[in-house]
């Protein structure tokens, strides 16, 4: 009896810690399986697992890094093989037209295909800045196409008129087609106007953006039949992707020389849009037709004289400064 009332005594009083009584075993309450630790202690595990990801991730990259292929010194000799393992080719113009002939021969494709040039500019500019993209209209000394492009000319004087419209002008008119342009009911490739409407034509400016007449861009003058000449046969091209041009240049059926001579005259007029305060502006030059693949040209003899003698001072500046190091190596 004694015994049994001492242990109903032992399970009442065991889980109050503030009394003691002899005879009795006291233990600490266990904190309940709920209670869940600080927050501060799920952040800084978080934070430190995002560090480690994060210095994970660049030493992977930097493996990638030292695992890069390097090219080969040597030329292929086979006719198949892996291209990274080997530099890309480069040829001269005259070769590359007629590896691009050979091409559509080889694969009896058609012979009137057009053939394409990708330039690849370098728009960086000191202190961070870059070359705005642009747009140009360039007359080619050889045509490849029949095409033309609508041109509408502004002229108040019916005799201006009359010479626009035999010199094959799309419409011709004056103020009065400002209202018919602002809703969109007429819509052409360029406009050009003599210089007694220029002024009229403000209201346009908003609504035809770069295809708004200006003297800069040679689209008001006195001289109708050659500014309709110009816009109506030009090639328009324009900067791509920040640093890209992509334009058609010739048919792969006409001459090797007439091609090049297109090619040179496109490059000369995109070397006009490069600030005296940039070096060498076009980095890379590929030529193509519709079926075939690009070809790199070299640069030699593309370029006009102004850009390669910068390109020239740049390499005895860069020669100058090597120089003195060589010399201190060898003594």
């Amino acid at each position: 009896m004694a015994a049994s009332a001492g242990l109903l005594l032992r399970r009442v009083l065991a889980p109050c810690r503030r009394w003691a009584l002899p005879g009795l075993q006291q233990h600490p309450a266990a904190p309940p399986l709920s209670a869940a630790p600080p927050a501060r202690l799920y952040a800084a595990a978080a934070k430190n697992a995002k560090r480690g990801s994060q210095k994970a991730k660049q030493e992977e990259l930097q493996k990638k890094k030292g695992r890069g292929r390097r090219p080969l010194l040597s030329k292929p000799v086979d006719d198949v093989y892996l291209t990274w393992y080997y530099e890309r080719p480069s040829y001269n113009v005259e070769e590359a037209v007629g590896m691009l002939k050979k091409f559509r021969e080889l694969d009896f494709t058609y012979p009137k295909q057009f053939v394409y040039i990708n330039v690849t500019l370098d728009m960086e500019l000191p202190k961070k800045k870059k070359v705005d993209q642009f747009s140009s209209i360039v007359l080619l000394p050889y045509r490849f196409t029949d095409e033309t492009n609508k041109v509408l000319v502004f002229t108040e004087n019916e005799q201006e008129a009359e010479i626009a419209r035999e010199n094959g002008a799309a419409a011709v008119g004056g103020v009065e087609l400002i209202k018919w342009i602002l809703e969109d009911e007429i819509q052409m490739d360029f406009y050009v106007a003599v210089h007694a409407i220029a002024p009229k034509l403000i209201p346009l400016r908003g609504k035809l953006k770069r295809k708004y007449p200006s003297t800069r861009r040679n689209s008001v003058g006195h001289d109708i039949p050659k500014m309709l000449q110009f816009f109506r046969e030009g090639l328009e091209y324009m900067v791509q992707d920040e640093c890209l041009i992509k334009t058609r240049i010739a048919r792969l059926d006409m001459p090797t020389e007439q091609i090049i001579a297109n090619v040179k005259t496109i490059i000369e007029d995109i070397c006009k849009f490069k600030p005296s305060s940039a070096g060498p502006f076009v980095k890379k030059l590929v030529i193509r037709s519709s079926t075939s693949e690009g070809l790199l040209l070299n640069l030699d003899g593309l370029l006009p004289e102004a850009e390669k003698a910068e390109e020239k001072e740049e390499e005895t500046v860069e020669g100058d400064e090597e120089k003195p190091v060589q010399e201190s190596v060898s003594t």
